[in-house]
């Protein structure tokens, strides 16, 4: 005799994790904030990138993954090491497009959909909920290289329980 398989057992749902994820996304902006603009593409530790040039990372990965599981449509991730704005307000304004596109565009992934496979930017094969929750560690692992680099500049940067 074999033992039926469990039913799947949906442990956070779609609407939580986009909080989680925002609640993230609000205190990387206030760390971008805090940033001495003149030392956001120039300043470095230990041989990382300067943090300008992650969160343009972040912001190439975030909404368009997004984008990509709705849709199944995959963007090329543009160069974030050579293309840049150059001024912190530019940096905040394409921070809030992307955090307003997650917004439109999370809701209408289907629940079906999470537990899809697919290849995000024609590279990175995953399930889906694997792939956003990449998106969501990449930020707060970037996040915490920001929060040195502030301590390394003498600023104190935003308490990370503070989301």
């Amino acid at each position: 005799m074999t033992a039926a398989s469990p039913a799947p057992v949906s442990v956070l749902p779609a609407e939580a994790l986009l909080a989680h994820w925002q609640g993230h996304r609000r205190l990387t902006r206030r760390l971008i904030e805090a940033y001495p603009e003149d030392q956001l593409f120039t300043f470095s530790v230990g041989g990382m990138r300067p943090f300008g040039v992650m969160v343009m990372e972040l912001v190439s990965i975030a909404a368009p993954m997004v984008r990509g599981v709705v849709t199944n449509q995959w963007e090329t991730l543009p160069p974030h090491e050579t293309s840049r704005p150059r001024l912190k307000l530019e940096i905040l304004k394409m921070w809030d497009e992307s955090t307003a596109a997650i917004d439109e565009l999370f809701p209408r992934i289907s629940a079906g959909r999470f537990g899809e496979t697919m290849t995000a930017f024609g590279m990175y094969p995953g399930v889906a909920y694997d792939l956003l929750l990449y998106a969501i560690d990449n930020e707060i692992h970037h996040r915490g290289q920001g929060y040195v680099f502030l301590r390394a500049l003498g600023i104190a940067p935003p308490p990370f329980y503070e989301r």
